[in-house]
């Protein structure tokens, strides 16, 4: 029986405000499409994101072009095929898991033949701000392992990072500067903060302003995000980056996520998984790759609020797997 789509767009207050370089906001905006097929219904959640031309109503209206592709039997490999990388692929993807596990009442690692999924220390993010401020949210954080540095191309970052890394001197770090260097100042920073605890630097340069880089080139290892979605950039990403960030929202779900993470891992990639504010809903399918990443940063739901209900366990920075009730 081919399932029916259903599509729910749903608003999650951030726990305060939560800020990159690129602005701030304070909720998060998402949308889950659900497939419906009279005893099961999968789902799967996605964050349309301005910064690559998403909106809420151009996913649902994706989404909604689908329901008679659905009604002839579009399949999840199909899927593929029908549409782009994305917010929207993402939650129908992750739907289509979804609805398989539930109805062959199987876990998605074994449908997709992944490693059973244990606990992980996930990165906890520290928001954009003044130094000052930065280091006292560290403080409040200091016990946990690995904190993430939103940092902003102002000036300001090696002090952010400074005071970061004083107020949790036992914390690794990893520096996200979302695209707000420039060469000369990663050249610099690179160089000024590895003597700190630092795991790797996240998207330093704007993508497609990243041509200079060389893998290896640097004193710290430099990690693609806004600058790798897919399969079809990852060859040249090889060649000037250490680490890539796996987003299903920029993969398009787990299905492309899970051949990105193999064909990276044979090119010698290190692999952080991300996510963007969301869920636990969004972080369940993302979850699935925690076993063959080297870092994750599944943070989504310890910044909202409030959570759904059945929603991940975190004990402190320790990710727990899903339960099947949330996701598959």
């Amino acid at each position: 029986m081919s399932p029916s789509l259903r599509i729910v767009e749903e608003t999650w207050p951030i726990a305060g405000r939560f800020a990159i370089s690129r602005g701030a906001k304070s909720e998060a905006h998402v949308i889950v499409a659900e497939l419906l097929d009279g005893a099961h219904v999968g789902r799967g959640e996605c964050v349309p994101y301005g910064r690559y031309g998403e909106t809420p109503a151009g996913v649902r209206a994706t989404l909604s072009s689908c329901a008679p592709d659905l009604a002839q039997g579009l399949s999840r490999e199909g899927l593929q095929k029908r549409l782009p990388a994305g917010a929207a692929r993402n939650a129908l993807d992750c739907a289509f898991w979804d609805l398989e596990a539930k109805r062959r009442r199987m876990p998605v690692a074994a449908l997709a033949g992944l490693a059973s999924p244990e606990p992980r220390v996930t990165a906890f993010t520290l928001s954009l701000d003044r130094p000052d401020a930065m280091g006292r949210a560290a403080a409040k954080e200091r016990e946990r392992p690995l904190l993430k540095l939103k940092l902003g191309g102002d000036g300001s970052d090696f002090q952010r990072v400074a005071s970061v890394a004083a107020a949790a001197p036992s914390a690794r770090l990893i520096l996200d500067a979302n695209e707000a260097w420039a060469d000369a100042q990663l050249d610099a920073m690179a160089t000024s903060l590895a003597h700190y605890n630092i795991a790797l630097i996240e998207q330093p340069l704007p993508a497609g302003a990243d041509a200079g880089l060389t893998r290896g080139g640097h004193a710290l290892p430099i990690c693609a995000d806004e600058s790798l979605h897919d399969r079809t950039q990852l060859a040249d990403i090889a060649r000037r980056y250490d680490f890539i960030n796996i987003k299903l929202d920029k993969t398009g779900g787990l299905t492309e996520a899970i051949a990105l993470a193999g064909e990276a891992k044979a090119l010698g990639l290190g692999i952080l998984v991300g996510c963007m504010v969301g869920t636990s809903l969004a972080m369940a399918p993302a979850f699935m790759l925690a076993s063959g990443a080297d870092y994750i940063d599944l943070d989504g739901p310890l910044l909202l609020a409030r959570d759904r209900a059945r929603p991940i366990r975190y004990d402190a920075s320790l990710m727990y797997p899903p339960d099947p009730a949330l996701w598959g």
